[in-house]
């Protein structure tokens, strides 16, 4: 008999243990997906690039602590996220003319 854990064993385990397998591996693939979409249409000329993007928003947040981007290929928008005093602020991008397209708070 093999000694060892099977994968059913595995995914038991983090259950047990209370973290999701499966939408933490489903969102780094939507994650990377979304990556790759930002580049290709970056270098198709079909939108701003993440750079450019960062330059025109990040001076409207003086003050704010830069957390980091994430980008939707299916509305291609970023969204931008900041803190100030405790208090998370997202700021979504149109991908294509750097436009603001929301802020919540």
């Amino acid at each position: 008999m093999k000694r060892g854990i099977s994968l059913f064993g595995a995914f038991a385990a983090l259950a047990m243990a209370g973290i999701p397998a499966a939408p933490s591996l489903a969102a780094s693939a939507q994650s990377q997906t979304d990556q790759s979409n930002a580049r290709k249409e970056m270098r198709a000329g079909n939108q701003m690039s993440l750079r450019q993007i960062e330059a025109r928003v990040l001076p409207r947040m003086k003050g704010s602590e830069y957390l980091g981007p994430a980008y939707d290929s299916t509305a291609r928008a970023y969204r931008l996220k900041f803190i100030k005093d405790g208090r998370v602020t997202f700021v979504d991008v149109d991908a294509r003319t750097g436009r603001i397209i929301n802020r919540s708070r």
